[in-house]
């Protein structure tokens, strides 16, 4: 089925122009918060609500079935998935990969920065539709509130944005009374952990992470260690883009990226704390579970170093950390995104060939690279070789031209040389 048919399944056609109700659409999870949002704003308020499930990536079906039943239990007019998985990876995520980003040199700003995309793909359904207002469920005390905010406001002016559990404070227990009140029942247990599941890797938040003296417990993860001992992992790269993984090609590069989560997932690869500023200005901590990012970014940035020039590397590393920064704090419409990542996507042409990783429970080292495009081996010279390029003459004149501005200004500055 079409979008365009998809779309018109889920508008109601049976209303006249004068008995028609304010359409919202509710960026809906199906997690507590918008349960809530979706039965109140259709039962209290009279709207036709219509809950929009924006997928990239964190989803399994038996979830997605699930969140069109209760949307409809909990008064929804219509629902819809919209899959955004690869707009995700095709406009963001293989920009990060480009750009070896990892947030304060530590995470791979897993699911946040899925949520813009998110929120885009709700800002289009919502004008499709003629709505008149989106809902969303963030509180008030994280960045979720300013990257949907940020994007509805940019994208649809023109409609409300409403906000029940943030502009009116609602705890957990007032939501899940007046949902059982109303007929809804649901395991909305407050667990010790939150989770928040995506293709870039998983965020864990609560319990110990609270503390900031105390790390995550073992059972906190949501994949456990399954192997032990070591194993050989060969990721093959085109154009700086994960296509091969242990000499399987992927068409789609989203399955590639599944693949290496799987293998690196059973040895407990990619976890990690991270400690940082948020959007509003106070600190944050978030552990973490992402595999795959950590192997690709490892690998990606291991194959670069053979195949980039020394100035190629340097500026890349100066854009792609702007490029993070600005997609943590929901900065992704701003257009010089557009310009670093012409520059990111240019610096990548010759990043090619295939990088050996060794594997091992909660780590892995880079082995070696097999590239085409390889600097290391050149007719020039072997570092710590031998040299074929120039003779010896020539190597001590580059050292004395090098050294001239040294020897200059010590000649004024003789005081200044280190004592014997």
């Amino acid at each position: 089925m079409t979008r365009r048919n998809i779309l018109k399944s889920i508008i109601p056609t049976n209303h006249n122009d004068n008995d028609m109700k304010k359409k919202v659409v509710v960026a809906f999870s199906g997690g507590l918060d918008t349960s809530y949002t979706v039965m109140y704003l259709a039962k209290e308020k009279g709207y036709e609500v219509y809950a929009a499930c924006a997928d990239t990536g964190g989803f399994s079906p038996e979830q997605l079935k699930a969140n069109e039943e209760n949307a409809y239990k909990l008064g929804a007019a219509g629902y819809v998935t919209l899959d955004v998985t690869q707009e995700y990876y095709e406009k963001s995520l293989k920009y990060m990969i480009f750009g070896n980003v990892l947030r304060n040199g530590t995470y791979p700003i897993s699911v946040s920065s899925e949520r813009i995309f998110q929120g885009m793909a709700i800002a289009r359904y919502a004008k499709q539709i003629g709505a008149d207002a989106i809902a969303h469920g963030s509180t008030g005390a994280g960045n979720d509130q300013v990257r949907f905010d940020m994007t509805f406001l940019v994208m649809c002016p023109e409609m409300e944005i409403i906000t029940l559990t943030r502009d009116e404070n609602l705890s957990r227990q007032q939501e899940v009374d007046y949902l059982n009140a109303n007929g809804y029942f649901a395991d909305f247990t407050k667990l010790k952990y939150s989770y928040n599941v995506g293709l870039w890797g998983t965020s864990i938040c609560g319990g110990e992470i609270l503390d900031s003296r105390q790390g995550l417990p073992e059972a906190a993860y949501l994949k456990q260690v399954e192997k032990t001992g070591s194993e050989i992992l060969s990721l093959g790269f085109k154009g700086g883009e994960l296509y091969s993984v242990n000499g399987e090609e992927y068409k789609d590069r989203i399955s590639a990226i599944q693949a290496v989560e799987k293998i690196g997932a059973a040895y407990g690869i990619g976890r990690d704390m991270h400690v940082g500023d948020t959007i509003i200005g106070i600190k944050g901590r978030v552990g973490f579970e992402a595999a795959a990012p950590m192997l690709i970014i490892g690998a990606h940035k291991f194959l670069e170093k053979f195949t980039l020039s020394k100035w190629q590397q340097y500026w890349k590393d100066q854009v792609a950390n702007w490029y993070g920064m600005f997609l943590h704090e929901s900065q992704y419409l701003e257009p010089v995104m557009r310009d670093i990542e012409a520059m990111l996507e240019s610096s990548q042409r010759n990043v090619n060939g295939t990088v050996t990783l060794s594997l091992r429970p909660y780590g892995f080292s880079t082995v070696g690279v097999d590239s085409p495009d390889d600097l290391v081996k050149n007719k020039l010279g072997e570092y710590g070789e031998g040299a074929k390029g120039w003779s010896s003459e020539d190597a001590k004149g580059f050292i004395k031209v090098t050294s001239t501005p040294l020897r200059a200004y010590y000649l004024s500055h003789k005081e200044e040389l280190p004592d014997d």
